[in-house]
């Protein structure tokens, strides 16, 4: 039997076209080092069929280890994922989007790092690596660079890409982390916090990135890259986390 097992958080919100897809994706992988995982799916009060797909999954896989729970009311992504990460029981945590714009082949990138015990998180980069990266916006690139840069300008790292979906953390650290942010503001907020851990060990790799055009599904939109530099600003320099994390807790 497996020494780990990872926790894989999915916060969904409509994505009844994707969400089965995903799901079985997530259960195909083979992780390194015999590594378990389990699926939990946060539903942020979805008003399609998303549920109903679920539902179907764990019917086709039975033997997949799979939490669903259901907001009583739409809340937002970051409280999606503080859902999951409530509810994760695993050794080690990563966010997957519901979306297909990131491979979950790649987890195995992530966890190397983890696993040589050397990491206590791993971001996966979209601007790093030799995979695949489906040309979209401009815009979008300069907004997560400039995003990026004013992150590391005040939390003194050198990410090349704070705003990834593809965030790994050691469960014990992330359930320690105080987190607000109800929308997309959980990137950077997450990014604040976790810079001043003492002693933490954050490592970066590349991934691949298949993203999607609004047409496609994408939420996303300039009112969350304000909402993001608000964010840096308060969670760098006007709202510093007070709290004691331990990393070896």
């Amino acid at each position: 039997m497996s020494q780990y097992l990872l926790s894989v958080i999915i916060p969904a919100y409509n994505e009844e076209r994707y969400i089965y897809d995903i799901l079985e994706r997530v259960q195909a992988v083979s992780l390194a080092g015999d590594v378990q995982k389990e699926l939990v799916v946060v539903d942020d009060f979805s008003k399609d069929n998303t549920g109903g797909e679920v539902a179907r999954f764990r019917a086709a896989y039975p033997e997949a280890k799979l939490q669903y729970v259901r907001h009583e009311k739409n809340k937002g992504k970051g409280a999606a994922l503080r859902t999951g990460i409530q509810h994760a029981s695993g050794d080690f945590t990563i966010i997957q989007d519901a979306d297909l714009e990131y491979n979950p082949m790649e987890f195995n990138r992530l966890l190397k790092p983890m696993l040589e015990g050397v990491a206590d998180v791993v971001y996966g980069s979209r601007f790093m690596g030799d995979g695949p990266h489906r040309i979209l916006f401009f815009w979008h690139t300069i907004g997560n660079k400039f995003l990026t840069f004013l992150s590391n300008a005040l939390t003194n790292l050198n990410l090349t890409d704070m705003e990834t979906c593809y965030k790994l953390f050691r469960s014990n650290i992330i359930k320690q982390i105080d987190l607000k942010e109800n929308r997309f503001g959980f990137e950077p907020e997450v990014t604040a916090k976790i810079s001043r851990v003492p002693g933490i060990r954050i490592y970066e790799v590349g991934i691949a990135y298949y993203g999607r055009t609004y047409a496609e599904g994408k939420k996303i939109n300039y009112k969350d890259g304000f909402r993001a530099i608000y964010c840096i600003l308060k969670y760098n320099i006007f709202c510093r986390q007070k709290k004691t994390v331990d990393i070896n807790k």
